[in-house]
C-alpha cells in the first residue's frame, strides 16, 4: 500500500579533469546537462533538461551544487 521512496543512485565524474556544464541552444532553448573536459574541451552529454525537476535530478545524482554549474550557449 505504501511505497518506499527509492534511494537516488549517486553517480560520479572525474572532478579533477571535468567540469559540470549545461549547454543551452540559442535558437530553441533546448538544454543538455553534461561534463566538459578541462584539457580537450570535449563535452560528454548526460541528460536532456526539460524542466526544473530534471535540473534538480542532475544535481542530486552527481552531488553538484548549483553554484558549481556553468552554462554555455
Amino acid at each position: 500500500m505504501f511505497w518506499k521512496k527509492k534511494d537516488v543512485e549517486r553517480k560520479s565524474y572525474d572532478r579533477e579533469n571535468e567540469i559540470p556544464v549545461i549547454r543551452s541552444s540559442i535558437c530553441t532553448g533546448e538544454q543538455v546537462a553534461g561534463f566538459k573536459n578541462k584539457d580537450t574541451g570535449h563535452f560528454r552529454e548526460v541528460m536532456c533538461i526539460r524542466c526544473e525537476s530534471d535540473r534538480q535530478q542532475f544535481f542530486t545524482e552527481y552531488g553538484i551544487r548549483p553554484e558549481e554549474i556553468r552554462k554555455e550557449w
